[in-house]
């Protein structure tokens, strides 16, 4: 009688694997499609593809032995702005919406990676810091499954994100001013993470903060190179301080004047930097 309901029970569970298991499969499809056709522009040697575009008659393969692949330098994080976990996934398999990131991470602290480390994903678009004007080539982007105005940020999502930036600082050895927001790259439209725990992250090594003793700065202290020399693009200079606001301080950070309270703290930022 056992033996006759095992059986059944057997096939129960490995019909629903199966199911689960092939959820993905369509997209799965096209990502080792997509890895298999970079794969055979990195292993064509010559490089025809691309020799054969330079206008010379005069054109020679040769090739060196110091070459190496693409290293992230950056991590860039950010807030989905949607509702869960699955529908960002969702969104990250759309042609039409043309977006990804490396990794999302949910609210309960699962991580979940949709991009190769080493692959260009699409999550940085348009901005600048410092002097690098396409982060989608030279980051890591993080999503954090987050509404973007009333979620809080539990602890399983921001202790599994340390966890992951302590693995990529670790394997791509990412200077520790390195990690920024979304929010830095690109203050003319983008806001995320809000409310974020950046104070902890810095703690762990991930970014900087601002000192408990803040001191006052100069008379001559300028703000706007001192954003400048942080990183931000301070050809919009209110912009640039938005987003420094949203970053570092979180209260009336739509406004792009600084009191002498915030003035002490980009002080204390900037100090870092030199």
């Amino acid at each position: 009688m056992k033996r006759t309901l095992y059986i059944p029970l057997l096939i129960a569970v490995a019909l629903f694997a199966s199911c689960k298991s092939g959820k993905y499969d369509a997209t799965e499809k096209v990502y080792k499609k997509k890895a298999t056709e970079y794969a055979d522009l990195y292993k064509e040697a010559p490089v025809e593809s691309q020799l054969a575009k330079i206008n010379s008659n005069d054109k020679e393969w040769i090739a060196s032995i110091n070459f190496g692949i693409r290293k992230p330098n950056y991590v860039m994080i950010h807030h989905t702005a949607q509702d869960s976990l699955a529908q960002t996934v969702k969104t990250f398999h759309s042609a039409k919406a043309g977006v990804s990131s490396h990794y999302v991470i949910g609210r309960d602290g699962k991580i979940v990676q949709m991009v190769n480390d080493l692959f260009r994903g699409h999550h940085a678009g348009a901005g600048k810091w410092g002097n690098d004007t396409d982060l989608n080539s030279s980051s890591i982007g993080i999503e954090l499954d987050n509404n973007g105005t009333t979620d809080p940020w539990s602890d399983a999502q921001i202790n599994a994100l340390i966890a992951l930036l302590t693995t990529l600082k670790d394997t791509y050895k990412i200077p520790q001013a390195n990690f920024i927001g979304h929010m830095d790259y690109a203050p003319t439209r983008k806001n995320d993470p809000s409310r974020f725990p950046w104070k902890k992250l810095a703690q762990s090594g991930f970014g900087y903060w601002y000192d408990e003793y803040l001191e006052t700065p100069p008379a001559n202290f300028d703000v706007k190179l001192a954003l400048r020399i942080i990183g931000y693009d301070v050809k919009n200079l209110d912009a640039a301080i938005k987003g420094f606001k949203h970053h570092y301080i979180q209260n009336n950070a739509n406004s792009a004047n600084l009191n002498d309270q915030e003035l002490k703290i980009l002080y204390s930022i900037f100090k870092k930097y030199l």
